[in-house]
């Protein structure tokens, strides 16, 4: 691109669909349009050639080979329905001009109006009517109808009545979608609900339902919802989870135990089953008289282990606290064929927080909080970024307080060149904000280089243990078979970016203090052995561990010995790509296919090791889940009344289990980007909260001058698949060995033919 062109925000105004796929330029007194996939520039033709182009027409404008699939249908529908919209005017002043020819009662309607007081809005009914009832023009009619009768059908009244009518339809729609729009406001906001309950799947499905019923639908009482409706709820979930469950014998299942802490210093546990089909809620304990007993922690998770059935569950994972560690052991001795794991996520989230204590990253990631404390402080300013940056914010949301840190920085990082434009142009001159002491010195930031290059560094060495953490939160895939490769990508890249071994080696021990367990796991090292993807890919002789901890699996979760002794000569196969494993098509498949479905589609000459891989890559690594605000636990475990408490956990079965079908529906769609939400204040509040320099100033926080979001996720680049970036290539048996300071001697020594 030019270096002349000077970057235009699109503003809120513009609602065509195909701005959201572009962005805006000056040069000199000329305004250019760029399409943000191909990134060619249009010097003419406006938003219409874009659209056009987008949607591969031709004739005035050259195709996008690289717009996505659904933007280009959408562009194609958008041109479609220009010509669909023109049509639908003139059947509709057709159809009315039928009408107002042959109906008196309209006529005799419309003579007793005032002709003078123009469009009349009559007053909201009980229920809603059809759109002919709700909107009346008294003037247009009167006229119309005068016409006719002084000059018949002619051709200049019926061309205004038409205009006329077609207009008042759109409003009388435009009217009634407000109605509901603000019936569905006043509900939510008079219960107190989360304003995002309108993202839940069973949202629209519950709209639809009520307009299906018609404008007499009596709805059901209080009585209803924690009677029949409810029972009858329960019933569906317990169906759905008996398909999930079925699912069991083939993959096994993780047992995932979430520790809530209340404000009323209640202790919660939450137990979960998760494999690829699905999680299921199994039920909330009280564990505030026990959560300091080893022993009465074992006793707990060995009753629920019993309850799912031991020879289902593959592993139990909990956080990694001493506790827990001594209770897991004790569990795994007392069933054999069972691992205690640690929270993958947790181990992540304490390395990241301890990388945002050094000294640098801290002061980093507190100028960078200035920025956007600033910004998100005063309407105006973030009116005008939200403009530069097409919709997105410049803090995004992870799924803890650590992660925000690190995915909001690099986040900054993607918008560099956007803010630097924003702050040089003239519109920020011109901002009042702009010369205030945070104005200057987000100023005085946005401009500096060193800020900027520490960004940049922070991003490259913490993106890697980011793209971790995605993977074992994500639903879209078991993350048994990725997280060993992962963290082997995390190391490896922070060694390349700092190059010498003290700098790098600062980075790495905490990792290693962290990830100390989860190196030593034989699940973990297993995934690795058994992906087809990284297995085939090792360029050198396999680490000795990583053998070991599949041999260790072999043993611990088959205990048949006859068994076992096939697997051993199963590996064999599988390990020199005999058979059907060296097919064509399975080493086309080991970059495409998940790798439990690589096993079950190519490891039908290895029908024991298949069995365990598949077990094995079926399993995930965290425990994150249940969203805790939303579910009332607090109020079951306080209740006393045995009928009401019985109640209250058929209620609370069934909104967990919803929630995880939508947790899991939502991470098999295609990844969208929401604006941020203050829902979950918690995450976002060191980089949102206002300092008391901004709170003072009452001129800077109304929150009705901002403007309606459009976000556009392009510009941020696609969403890659995690698993994906991941590559090929395991060759540095420092990372493998985990080869501490001091100690770098006999470090390719640990590896076996």
């Amino acid at each position: 691109m030019s270096t002349n062109l000077e970057p235009i925000p699109i503003t809120s105004q513009k609602h065509d669909p195909a701005w959201k796929h572009c962005q805006m330029f000056k040069n000199g007194e000329r305004v250019q349009l760029k399409c943000i996939y191909c990134g060619k520039i249009f010097k003419g033709g406006g938003i219409h050639r874009i659209k056009e182009h987008l949607a591969g027409h031709k004739g005035n404008a050259s195709t996008c080979l690289r717009v996505p699939s659904d933007v280009r249908l959408l562009m194609q529908e958008s041109l479609d329905g220009v010509v669909v919209k023109k049509r639908k005017k003139q059947k509709i002043a057709e159809e009315i001009t039928n009408v107002n020819q042959v109906s008196t009662e309209i006529d005799t309607f419309a003579n007793q109006m005032d002709a003078n007081t123009g469009l009349h809005i009559i007053g909201e009914p009980d229920t809603l009517e059809p759109l002919s009832t709700l909107l009346v023009n008294r003037e247009g009619m009167s006229n119309v109808s005068g016409e006719r009768r002084k000059r018949g059908k002619g051709k200049s009244s019926a061309a205004e009545a038409n205009a006329l009518s077609v207009s008042t339809i759109a409003l009388g729609a435009k009217r009634v979608n407000n109605n509901v729009h603000m019936a569905v406001g006043r509900f939510l906001f008079d219960i107190g609900a989360p304003l995002d309950a309108v993202n839940s799947v069973y949202f629209q499905p519950m709209v639809d339902a009520i307009v299906s019923g018609g404008s007499g639908t009596l709805m059901h009482s209080h009585n209803d919802l924690q009677g029949w409706i409810l029972k009858k709820s329960v019933e569906e979930v317990k169906s759905d989870n008996d398909k999930v469950m079925a699912a069991w014998v083939r993959t096994g299942c993780s047992i995932l135990v979430n520790q809530w802490n209340t404000q009323t210093g209640r202790v919660l546990l939450n137990f979960l089953a998760y494999c690829p089909e699905g999680t299921v809620f199994l039920k909330s304990v009280d564990a505030s008289s026990l959560i300091n007993s080893p022993d009465a922690l074992y006793e707990l998770l060995k009753q629920v282990v019993e309850e799912v059935g031991f020879k289902h569950v593959l592993q139990v994972v909990t956080n990694g606290e001493e506790l827990y560690i001594v209770a897991g052991r004790r569990l795994a001795e007392t069933f054999p064929t069972l691992y205690w794991t640690p929270c993958a996520a947790h181990c992540l989230d304490l390395i990241l927080e301890d990388f945002a204590k050094l000294e640098w990253i801290n002061e980093t990631i507190e100028q960078a909080r200035s920025i956007t404390r600033f910004i998100y402080n005063h309407s105006v300013v973030l009116n005008m970024v939200r403009r530069y940056t097409f919709g997105n914010d410049i803090v995004e949301p992870a799924v803890t307080r650590s992660a925000t840190n690190f995915t909001t920085l690099a986040r900054l990082v993607d918008l560099k060149n956007i803010l630097q434009a924003m702050v040089t142009s003239q519109e920020w001159i011109d901002c009042p904000y702009s010369k205030k002491p945070g104005g200057l010195r987000m100023l005085d930031l946005v401009s500096n280089q060193s800020f900027w290059s520490s960004c940049v560094l922070i991003a490259q060495l913490t993106n890697p243990l980011l793209r971790v953490l995605r993977i074992v939160e994500s639903k879209k895939r078991p993350a048994m078979g990725y997280v060993y490769a992962g963290m082997y990508r995390a190391k490896e890249t922070i060694k390349k970016e700092l190059g010498k071994r003290d700098d790098y080696m600062v980075y790495w021990n905490i990792i290693d203090h962290w990830w100390e367990q989860q190196w030593h796991h034989p699940l973990l090292a297993t995934g690795f052995y058994l992906n087809p993807r990284f297995f085939y890919s090792m360029e050198g002789d396999m680490p000795n561990e990583m053998l070991s901890g599949m041999l260790d699996c072999v043993e611990k979760l088959v205990p048949d010995v006859k068994v076992q002794d096939k697997i051993s000569k199963e590996i064999n196969s599988y390990k020199n790509a005999v058979g059907d494993f060296g097919r064509k098509m399975a080493v086309r498949a080991r970059d495409t296919l998940l790798p439990a479905e690589w096993w079950s589609t190519y490891g039908g000459s290895c029908p024991n090791l298949a069995r365990l891989a598949i077990r094995v890559l079926s399993q995930t690594c965290s425990t994150l889940g249940l969203k805790q605000n939303r579910i009332p636990f607090e109020k079951l475990h306080e209740t006393r009344n045995c009928l009401e408490q019985q109640r209250l956990r058929d209620l609370i079965f069934v909104q967990c289990n919803l929630q995880l079908r939508q947790i899991g529906y939502e991470s098999k769609q295609q990844d969208s980007m929401r604006p941020m939400s203050f829902e979950a204040p918690t995450i976002v509040e060191d980089w949102v909260t206002g300092i008391e320099t901004f709170l003072d100033d009452d001129t800077n926080s109304d929150w009705t001058a901002l403007d309606a979001l459009s976000v556009n996720t392009m510009l941020l680049g696609p969403s890659n698949d995690e698993g994906e970036e991941l590559g090929a290539g395991f060759d540095d048996y420092e990372i493998f060995n985990r080869v501490k300071e001091g100690d770098d001697e006999n470090a390719e020594d640990n590896v076996v033919s």
